[in-house]
Order: C-alpha cells, then structure tokens, then sequence
C-alpha cells in the first residue's frame, strides 16, 4: 500500500508487486511496467499516462480521471470502475464489469473480453474494437460503436439511450434498446417489449436478415 498523495510521479521499466499502490495521487506517468498484484491500484487519481504496462489484479483504476492508455494488457475485473475522461489505444482487457460507472471513454483498436461491459456508463465510444460481452453494453446513455466487432455477445444494448453503433460481425442477440441505431453483419435475435420501450425509437439495420425478431 505504497505511494499515496503523491504527486508528480514517473515509474519506469519496473516490476512492482504491491496491491493498493498508487492512491490519491496525480501526474503520474508509468512506461514500460509490470504490476504483478495489482488489486485495488491507482484509485482516486488524476492525471495519468500509462503506455506499454501489464496489470494482474481486479479494481484497477477506480474512480480515476484524466486517463491516456497505450499499450495495456491487462487480467481482473471491475477495471476503471467509476472513471472519467479516459482514452484507451492498443490494449487488451480481459476483466467482467470493465468501465462500469464511467464518464467520457473513448477506445481505440482494443480488446475487451469480459462480460456486462460498460454499464451505467454515459458517453463511451469504441473504434476498431473487439468486443465479446455476455449481456454487454446495456444502461449507457450515448454509446457510439464504429467499425467493431461483437463476438459471442447477447443481449446487447439494453435500456441503452443515444446508440449509434456500426458492427461488422453477428451479433447474438439484441434486447430492449431506448433509442438509436444500430447497424451490424446480422443479428440472430432481437427482442423488444412494448411496455418497456417504444421500439419506433431505434432503427436497425442489418446486412442479412434478421434472423428471428422476437416481440415480448
């Protein structure tokens, strides 16, 4: 539990296995790290550049802002949990409930495998991403999606408001989303409940037809 209210801080080429590290700091720079055990790190910070770093540990990043990320791989769940203004490149992420809780994301060419991606999230945005989410990105308000990927993903986009997402792929199934539109490869199921929202709100376009549409 080292490294707390601290500011001004540049870690590089190191190995660091100490869970808790980095709280309640800011201007914080890390290039070229390896956190072997890194549970519960970097919370309630501010300011942070993180390029080429390995992260094992769940609830990495919580409640952070101001985030520029190039080159992370990183195992554990709840990663960025309550973050905002985060900019993700190049990285990969293998965490259940990533960027939950979040404000202002925008990732670009990443891997997301984990699944409820991004609930409760308000303006995220995902280019050149693959994503596979069991019930991932639902009950985000302004979910943009451009030239994506949707693997093994079903019961998308619900209660989601504002989408405007393009994916080049199947996507397993789509449930109950508020507004938008949501253009993909194919859908295998779409699944809309009259008395919980009104399915004139959101356009969707598929390549193939739909599969099997399904009205609740």
């Amino acid at each position: 539990s080292g490294i707390w209210y601290t500011d001004d801080i540049e870690i590089n080429d190191s190995t660091i296995q100490a869970p808790k590290i980095l709280r309640r700091s800011s201007r914080i720079t890390l290039d070229h790290d390896h956190f072997s055990d890194a549970e519960e790190t970097l919370w309630n910070c501010r300011d942070i550049k993180m390029t080429h770093v390995q992260a094992n540990g769940d609830y990495f990043g919580m409640n952070s802002e101001n985030i520029y990320v190039d080159h992370m791989n990183l195992v554990g769940n709840y990663v960025f949990d309550g973050a905002k203004n985060v900019e993700v490149h190049n990285s990969t992420f293998v965490s259940k409930d990533a960027f939950w809780n979040c404000e202002n994301v925008t990732i670009f060419d990443s891997t997301i495998n984990g699944e409820y991606l991004a609930w409760n999230t308000k303006n995220i945005t995902f280019v050149n991403c693959t994503i596979e989410s069991d019930q991932g990105l639902c009950y985000i308000d302004h979910l943009t999606m451009r030239n994506c990927r949707l693997l093994r993903t079903d019961l998308a986009f619900e209660y989601c408001s504002d989408i405007d997402a393009d994916i080049n792929s199947t996507i397993m199934s789509v449930k109950n989303p508020i507004s938008g539109t949501i253009h993909a490869h194919a859908i295998d199921d779409v699944i809309l409940d009259p008395t919980k929202i009104d399915p004139s709100q959101t356009k969707i376009i598929t390549d193939n037809k739909l599969n099997k549409k399904e009205t609740a």
